[in-house]
């Protein structure tokens, strides 16, 4: 504008119209003056916790300390969060002198976040011109699933005996008889099966595992015909629930999604990690005629423990009825189909219309 203000005064004679050019280009240049130096400052920035549940406050610290000889003028510094900027104006810093700001990270979006990069800015008091400095690093928010207090469902092994059927109603000890294997470096000597090692020729031993340790087996439906984006998120914060209730108290904890996901832990703090970190990242299935039970379930024979589906009544709950047999308990929970509850075969079937609710009904019956 202020050429065309010069441009405009040389042709038609008017010392007004050059003046105010002149005023403007003068300007610009002052601009371009202030924002061409460069920013000699050490930028850091943290994000804690970075695993948060769904909802819950999140902060990021920026650390801002002047390396230069002289006074460092004030500028602002944007970061990038998912799809939205938060804008920080850091303040002028004297020789080696360092501020530290805090702002809210956004929550609401269950999922990993990348948080970043970071931006340096500085513009002149009038808009004119504007210099970018990237700056950090890009780190990642886990935005975890919400949970809700729920309590563990207890399931064992089914017994079972490789050296004849049993009569009694339980072993004496802690283990029970799971297979019979060739003998391998480190496998304790008093295991060894010595009738087996007699008719094989190879030393075999006994392989024990504790009938009683606890098993927890949730199927969670991806299916994207099954259940509404909404109501999809309720399911993952309901699996999100039992299955941390479950892991916490020790017990062997497994998610499968329809498909095809398996995830199977030990149970403990680390467990209950691995499974949140899992269901941050499960996401609908696109495809579509999806059968709602995946191979890697529907192959196993004897899984025994319990377990736990949590889909909608939508359709396709008939392929359920073959899995009772397989495990000690079976649950389904039906999440936001309403209407009269669906009839599976050897199952018990909680509705509700949220996840809520249905931890609300889980601990009343379990």
């Amino acid at each position: 504008m202020s050429v065309v203000l010069v441009a405009a005064a040389e042709w038609a004679g008017y010392p007004l119209l050059r003046v105010l050019g002149a005023i403007g280009l003068g300007a610009l240049l002052a601009a371009v003056a202030v924002t061409a130096r460069g920013m000699r400052v050490a930028v850091s920035r943290v994000v804690y916790p970075d695993r948060v549940e769904r909802g819950r406050p999140a902060l990021a610290k920026l650390r801002v300390r002047n390396l230069a000889a002289r006074p460092q003028p004030g500028f602002a510094a944007w970061d990038h969060a998912g799809g939205s900027t938060r804008t920080v104006q850091v303040r002028a810093l004297a020789e080696g002198a360092e501020a530290t700001y805090q702002y809210e990270l956004p929550t609401g979006t269950r999922g990993r976040m990348a948080v970043g990069p970071l931006t340096l800015l500085r513009a002149d008091p009038f808009g004119l011109a504007r210099n970018r400095h990237p700056a950090g690093e890009t780190v990642t928010l886990w935005v975890y699933p919400r949970k809700y207090a729920a309590r563990a469902r207890a399931g064992g092994f089914p017994r079972h005996h490789h050296d004849g059927a049993t009569t009694d109603d339980s072993l004496r000890g802690s283990l029970d008889l799971r297979d019979v294997r060739e003998y391998q470096p480190g496998d304790e000597v008093r295991h060894l099966h010595w009738k087996a090692t007699a008719r094989t020729g190879r030393m075999m031993v006994r392989d024990y595992a504790d009938p009683e340790q606890p098993r927890f087996t949730l199927l969670l439906d991806t299916r994207a015909d099954a259940l509404p984006p909404s109501v999809f998120e309720e399911a993952v914060d309901l699996a999100a629930s039992l299955l941390a209730a479950s892991a916490t108290a020790g017990h062997h904890s497994r998610l499968v999604t329809s498909g095809g996901g398996d995830l199977s832990t030990s149970g403990g703090p680390l467990a209950v990690r691995q499974l949140l970190d899992e269901l941050c990242r499960v996401r609908q299935d696109s495809g579509a005629g999806q059968a709602l039970v995946p191979g890697v379930l529907s192959a196993v024979r004897h899984q025994g423990g319990c377990l736990t589906v949590v889909t909608s009544g939508a359709g396709g709950l008939g392929t359920l009825a073959g899995l009772r047999a397989r495990y000690s308990s079976f649950f389904v929970l039906d999440l936001g189909s309403g209407g009269v509850p669906p009839v599976i075969p050897g199952a018990r079937v909680l509705t509700a219309d949220s996840a809520a609710n249905a931890v609300r009904r889980w601990n009343e019956v379990v």
